[in-house]
């Protein structure tokens, strides 16, 4: 195989996923991907290495569902919202009582990933149409009537059994699934995150 050959195969293998642009289907493919194992939720405080940290795949939570498909695209949420955070931490929300980033959960909390989105991404309407919301994009609820829970998930091609409806990758309690549940909480953020 000629050198020239070796040098692109190199940069394709090695390089590629970590300067891929994201494209919207494989953000939702690598989600949907998550729904074929089993995770309990879990939303303990765990010290995690950084950068590349990430709890024990047989665990997670909303959030969790979004960092692995990223990472699965070469793209390490962890370390964009803590660079982001340790440059602009007084933009992100100061709900948790920190003083400074912290990078064991700063990128597993739904209000700093809306935040970081917003920043980097695009931080588009909430509307109440289904076709606004395109595959690979993120969508963030409140999931109490009273109070804030807040909560997140990946739009993907599949589409409610009506047809209607765009579903859902999301875990809100019962492990990564696919469900028709765009609509079922107040929608409180919508946003593409597709860095090049």
């Amino acid at each position: 195989m000629p050198l020239r050959a070796l040098l692109v195969l190199f940069f394709l293998v090695v390089l590629g996923p970590a300067h891929a642009a994201v494209v919207p289907e494989t953000l939702a493919q690598a989600a949907l991907k998550q729904t074929e194992t089993s995770v309990t939720y879990d939303g303990s405080y765990f010290k995690i290495p950084y950068p590349g940290g990430d709890v024990p795949a047989y665990l997670g939570v909303c959030t969790d569902v979004i960092i692995r498909a990223y990472r699965t695209l070469g793209i390490d949420l962890q370390k964009e919202v803590h660079e982001d955070m340790k440059a602009h931490f007084s933009l992100y929300p100061k709900l948790w009582g920190l003083k400074r980033p912290d990078t064991n959960i700063d990128h597993r909390r739904v209000p700093n990933l809306q935040t970081f989105f917003t920043r980097h991404g695009q931080s588009l309407p909430v509307t109440e149409n289904p076709d606004d919301y395109k595959t690979g994009d993120l969508v963030t609820w409140n999931l109490k009537m009273v109070g804030t829970l807040p909560h997140i998930g990946i739009v993907t091609d599949k589409r409610s059994p009506d047809g209607l409806r765009p579903l859902i990758v999301h875990n809100i309690g019962a492990g990564t699934e696919l469900e028709d549940m765009l609509f079922s909480y107040t929608i409180t953020g919508h946003y593409r995150y597709y860095p090049e």
